[in-house]
């Protein structure tokens, strides 16, 4: 359970924040110094987010798988305890208990605190025996794990299968009745296919993997001889299986909530050409009243700046005369097309020549 909680709390904000960091560390090492960056919002950083999201998402998918793996291996199974392969026979599992109890009896230790941890070890080694070497027992114990040791008034296979299916009924109704409400509230919309999907194929998997007398061909054609062929890993056991599944689809649905935000469509009001024009006009007019109080604060301006010379003419005709000339110096004169006739122009003149001599003719 704790390790589900760490899990979930890791998916809330984790590929959110290392997605960020990428795309951050991804602009810095593709976009030069001085160039713009793409904008929150803006087309191309969306694509980029998108894609940055979905290969976190998916590595982050992997090593959530990976790490339940690996908790799954850390707590072994029977056949590991005894050192003994899956498909190993009665004779030679009493073989191989007889020898391990000779080897690690409690009688056989020293001190008190050495044989308390080899009765404890001993215990575990008589429980992996009397299940294994139990026909009936061996076959609950690969499709329920460790918990049928707990179980009461079970004495046949029928009678395990009845109390497992019991035990794992309360999960998937829970999930389907928990998955219905989300969608009528409005939640889970996006990717809703795939979850029901998924959902629908782990139940008939692990309907198939309980109830059979034979392993799921996925584990005896696919998994363990990949493992076996290619890895040091050990066989995985139906009920190991079973786990591991539950574990991925768990992941699976939280990492499409992940992905809903950035795949989902948008629901976006419809905006008619009468509606954008009204909004267009509108816009005008704030532009217009704009420009009025523009110019009017100016006119006020220039009216303050003039009021020192209110009553003296010359000095007002000696200021307008100042601006016409910086007007002409700086706006007239200063305009490349205005000095290019000008140059033009002098290069025409004639050299030496009276002034008001036309130009020389071309």
């Amino acid at each position: 359970m704790s390790s589900n909680l760490l899990s979930y709390i890791g998916w809330t904000f984790l590929p959110n924040l290392v997605t960020g960091w990428i795309q951050s560390l991804y602009y810095g090492l593709t976009i030069r110094a001085g160039d713009p960056k793409p904008q929150p919002g803006t087309p191309r950083y969306i694509k980029h987010r998108q894609r940055i999201h979905v290969a976190v998402i998916a590595i982050y998918l992997i090593y959530t798988i990976y790490e339940a793996d690996y908790l799954v291996r850390q707590e072994g199974n029977f056949y590991q305890d005894l050192d003994l392969p899956v498909d190993v026979d009665e004779r030679k599992i009493k073989a191989r208990f007889r020898r391990l109890a000779a080897i690690y009896h409690p009688d056989k230790a020293v001190n008190p605190e050495e044989h308390a941890n080899a009765e404890i070890y001993f215990v575990k080694l008589k429980s992996a025996q009397d299940t294994l070497a139990d026909a009936t027992k061996r076959f609950a114990y690969e499709r329920f794990g460790p918990d049928i040791l707990t179980w009461q008034h079970v004495s046949s296979i029928r009678d395990y299968i009845l109390v497992g299916l019991q035990s794992i009924a309360p999960l998937y109704g829970g999930s389907i009745v928990f998955m219905i409400v989300l969608s009528l509230l409005g939640y889970l919309q996006w990717g809703r296919y795939w979850r029901y999907l998924v959902f629908a194929c782990l139940a008939l998997i692990e309907y198939h993997t309980l109830t059979r007398p034979y392993w799921s061909p996925i584990l005896t054609k696919v998994l363990n001889p990949f493992f076996t062929t290619f890895t040091s890993h050990p066989p995985i056991l139906p009920f190991q299986f079973l786990a591991l599944a539950h574990k991925a689809t768990f992941t699976f649905f939280i990492a499409l909530g992940q992905l809903s935000p950035l795949f989902a469509p948008q629901d976006r009001p419809a905006i008619n050409s009468s509606s954008s024009s009204a909004v267009g006009e509108q816009h005008l007019q704030r532009l217009e009243q704009l420009a009025q109080s523009s110019e009017i604060e100016t006119q006020r301006l220039l009216a303050l700046e003039m009021a020192p010379l209110v009553g003296d003419e010359a000095g007002q005709n000696d200021m307008k005369g100042r601006v016409r000339e910086w007007l002409v110096q700086n706006t007239i004169r200063a305009d490349p097309e205005v000095r290019d006739a000008m140059g033009r122009a002098m290069a025409k003149r004639r050299v030496g020549a009276p002034v008001g001599a036309r130009p020389v003719a071309t």
